[in-house]
């Protein structure tokens, strides 16, 4: 498979970076959800296997870069977020290749429900955050087979998926510790960056041997573009975390409407896809 890469969808897939970095600093979560249809729909790269590869890497990177920034503010354990990564590359491992068992259409489709999902989730779900906590303190009374546990099931759906998992690796991490809500999203950005790139090196090594070197692709992973929604995430995160401090009390708000776009958009996607489970269906 060749694909060639235009300047105008290297421009769009800079907006799209800007998008996803924007939505993840100014309300803490739901950004990268939107990395792969933005690819298919927006860039214009109708290929779910290549978009999940590519948006994987891209989220990855990102997700080290805020976990630094994070970690030099002590709001993030190291431990605990290292326990959570390193055993949930197991479940990333799986879930990816079962992912790419799936043809990309159907995979697609189940993509869409998971956004809905999640759309879904944002909106009843309540920001515990408390702005003056202290977010200095760790973990404690710990139950590191616990944490394992939560870790695997989310690296599943991870690697299945291809997204980082934030929104669900912090609540895996408030309910197998007694971290704070603060900390819990510092530690999970280590989870969120391994997952990422353990499931972009897989994508990689699914057509072994194949680069196309002038489009910076291997395997099922475009790395040029990858960096490219990198450069947009980061210039993206910066304002919207700088409109959040903004903003304050009015983020709440911002996540509710924000978790209807990610429902409008999840069943755009399942609408377009939905054909491609109806053959699943007929083949059975």
């Amino acid at each position: 498979m060749i694909v060639d890469i235009t300047l105008f969808e290297y421009i769009l897939a800079i907006i799209s970076g800007v998008a996803v970095g924007f939505s993840l600093g100014l309300i803490g979560g739901g950004g990268s959800i939107l990395a792969v249809p933005l690819f298919i729909y927006f860039v214009g790269i109708d290929y779910p296997h290549l978009a999940i590869g590519t948006t994987a890497l891209a989220v990855g990177i990102t997700a080290f870069i805020n976990f630094a920034q994070h970690l030099r503010k002590k709001n993030a354990n190291i431990k605990l977020g290292g326990v959570f990564a390193i055993v949930g590359i197991i479940g990333v491992l799986i879930g990816s290749t079962i992912g790419l068992l799936i043809k990309g259409n159907q995979l697609l489709f189940f993509f869409s429900m998971l956004m809905i999902v999640i759309g879904i989730y944002m909106y009843i779900s309540k920001c515990r955050a408390v702005p003056n906590e202290d977010c200095k303190e760790i973990a404690k009374n710990t139950k590191y087979s616990k944490v394992s546990g939560y870790s695997i099931l989310v690296g599943l759906a991870s690697g299945f998926f291809g997204i980082g998992g934030g929104f669900l690796i912090v609540p895996g991490l408030l309910a197998s510790s007694r971290i704070k809500m603060s900390m819990a999203i510092g530690t999970s950005l280590l989870a969120v960056g391994t997952f990422g790139i353990v499931t972009a090196i897989r994508y990689s090594i699914v057509a072994p041997g194949i680069t196309y070197a002038a489009q910076g692709m291997i395997g099922d992973v475009l790395y040029i573009v990858a960096i490219v929604y990198v450069i947009g995430g980061i210039f993206g995160g910066y304002l919207g975390t700088k409109l959040s401090i903004h903003l304050g009390g009015k983020k709440n708000e911002l996540r509710k409407v924000f978790s209807f776009i990610i429902i409008i958009v999840g069943i755009y996607v399942a609408y377009e896809s939905y054909p491609a489970l109806i053959h699943l269906i007929t083949a059975l």
